[in-house]
């Protein structure tokens, strides 16, 4: 789905790690250069990784949230519980028993496209609801919410949408360290099943809890091998802190790193997809939990990580036509070997 991370990347570059060319931010640069330096355009993912991978009758799998957890859960992995579905203008009438009982929890449209229309509901004040931020939502506000995610507000093409009621994850403190009240998420970017890029992405007072780049997150690199964070923009421009919380962002590492791998891979597995990317979250309670997969990964991640992707999608073809039919844990040890950062 469309998303903060699809953009092109013609004069917004960043240092580069692996010891490759290096890449200046807001620098011109002509076509050929980008391809010298394997950067990937909307035009060039699209034509040459996306529509030859991803045919058109699979993408409701993965369009439609209510679709892809169950097709998680039928794997074996652990998914956001869902508390309720809200589906039509009595479900809004009657949200309050819908939300019984939960004084934490998170509405997001089924449909949704680049993190629009989520909601995030940290407790209860009396009659009324507080965001991470402590802005104060009134149960009307929040009927109001559900009825605009039901007219396809924020959903893909406009069509009419479902608001999807589910558990709030409770991060890993050390993940909320690097994020200013909002629980960051991970990316890992995938061709044929095998990992191509990760990163973290983790808010920042400007955007409000959420994850999204364009509305002012962070994307911190992962180094596929180790799990480790390697590098990290905001805006598109280097940063080695957070701007509102002062904390490191390079050196960090991600915790169930392994685990984070197999279930990215699963989910190509599940789907079919050939390009994706998926995100997952890690709870406190729960450890990793599948939150999303995407059918049209964006690309600010290799500014996240400082390098092309194409670098790496190449190598992937060429292995996929070798060994077409590599097992899971194959697939992670190869991206683990040959996309290593190195020091």
């Amino acid at each position: 789905m469309p998303e903060e991370t699809d953009m092109e990347l013609k004069d917004k570059v960043s240092p580069s790690r692996v010891g490759e060319k290096r890449w200046w931010h807001r620098w011109f640069r002509t076509p050929g250069e980008l391809r010298e330096l394997g950067v990937v355009g909307i035009n060039m993912r699209n034509a040459r990784f996306l529509l030859p991978n991803n045919p058109r009758r699979l993408y409701d799998l993965v369009d439609n949230k209510l679709r892809t957890k169950a097709l998680a859960e039928e794997k074996g992995m652990t998914v956001a519980e869902t508390y309720g579905v809200a589906r039509t203008p009595h479900d809004v009438k009657v949200l309050h028993k819908l939300l019984e009982g939960r004084d934490a929890f998170v509405i997001k449209p089924a449909r949704g496209s680049g993190g629009k229309g989520i909601m995030v509901i940290d407790k209860r004040k009396g009659k009324d609801f507080l965001k991470p931020s402590g802005a104060v939502v009134t149960e009307g506000e929040l009927k109001n919410h559900v009825s605009n995610i039901l007219a396809g507000l924020f959903s893909l093409g406009g069509k009419r949408d479902e608001a999807l009621i589910e558990y709030r994850v409770n991060a890993l403190e050390l993940l909320t360290s690097l994020s200013f009240q909002g629980a960051p998420d991970v990316r890992v970017v995938m061709l044929h099943g095998y990992p191509i890029m990760a990163m973290l992405r983790a808010s920042t007072k400007e955007s409000d809890g959420r994850s999204n780049l364009h509305q002012g997150a962070l994307g911190i690199g992962i180094d596929i091998a180790t799990g480790v964070s390697v590098h990290a923009i905001h805006h598109g421009r280097t940063v080695t802190k957070h701007p509102d919380l002062g904390i490191d962002l390079v050196g960090i590492q991600i915790p169930e790193w392994d685990r984070i791998l197999e279930m990215a891979v699963m989910c190509q597995e599940m789907t079919g997809l050939g390009y994706l990317g998926v995100d997952i979250m890690i709870d406190e309670k729960f450890g990793p939990l599948m939150i999303e997969v995407n059918a049209r990964p964006g690309l600010a991640i290799q500014m996240a990580n400082g390098i092309g992707l194409m670098k790496r999608l190449e190598p992937v073809v060429a292995e996929h036509k070798r060994r077409p039919s590599a097992e899971l844990v194959d697939k992670i040890a190869y991206s683990k070997k040959y996309f290593r950062a190195l020091d």
